[in-house]
């Protein structure tokens, strides 16, 4: 049981990662506290144990604030709300630009802000955001809004990692590469060729394969754990071999 004892606050866990990391979490022995805008998804925690759900739009920072106030305790955050857009610099729309940074970026400010003044009175914490391989660690083709902002996401990191480094605080950042999840699943079905877009999909992760939610999951249960005491102001890549 690494993480017994443990108040962790999850965002985006209705699904896809967040959820693979929110159920790997309490079987670890963590209380955690899974939120998401949709409180359909949140349903699909019913009956399992240690586990809160409560709907959170991180997009409102009044929303953020009252909920973390409602939690007596929060030793870790998994930051993992995020949004995935299509396309090159000359194909981003300002809308799209900003509804990015608003949610992959800003919402991970004010999630951090909200939970630090708890972690550093209580003497330390672990911080988790959802960065990606497509970032500043590598960039990928038609994917300039959403690598922009994933490259934020590794800034914004390695920042608070360097403010709080003596206090007990840790920052880090996990970078996956492509993950079946229900976000791909609709971004796949999108195209005009779904069957080709997928094939697209696997062929750049060198395993040859695509990631299963439950395989990111055992690096956030980590991050968390006091097994990564000595771990912050990283990039952790889960990528399948894309940055060999």
């Amino acid at each position: 049981m690494r993480l017994k004892n443990k108040n962790i606050l999850v965002t985006a866990a209705g699904q896809g990662i967040g959820h693979a990391a929110v159920m790997a979490m309490a079987a670890e022995g963590a209380t955690v506290w899974a939120t998401d805008v949709n409180a359909e998804l949140l349903k699909s925690y019913a009956g399992v144990a240690n586990v809160h759900t409560a709907v959170l739009d991180v997009l409102n920072k009044d929303d953020i604030q009252k909920q973390v106030a409602l939690i007596p305790r929060i030793d870790a955050l998994f930051n993992c709300a995020g949004v995935v857009h299509s396309g090159t610099i000359l194909q981003a729309t300002d809308k799209d630009w900003d509804f990015a940074f608003s949610l992959n970026a800003r919402a991970q400010f004010w999630m951090i802000q909200a939970v630090l003044p708890k972690m550093l009175a209580q003497g330390g914490g672990s911080i988790i955001n959802m960065a990606s391989v497509c970032s500043s660690v590598r960039g990928l083709p038609n994917r300039f809004i959403y690598g922009a902002s994933k490259a934020a996401v590794i800034g914004l990191t390695k920042s608070v990692a360097a403010d709080y480094v003596t206090q007990g605080i840790r920052c880090n950042a996990i970078c996956p590469g492509t993950v079946e999840t229900p976000s791909l699943h609709d971004r796949i079905n999108a195209e005009a060729d779904p069957v080709q877009a997928r094939k697209n999909f696997i062929a750049r992760q060198p395993m040859g394969r695509l990631a299963q939610a439950h395989e990111i999951a055992p690096i956030i249960v980590f991050l968390a754990s006091d097994e990564a005491i000595f771990a912050t102001g990283n990039a952790y890549m889960v990528d399948g071999g894309m940055t060999i």
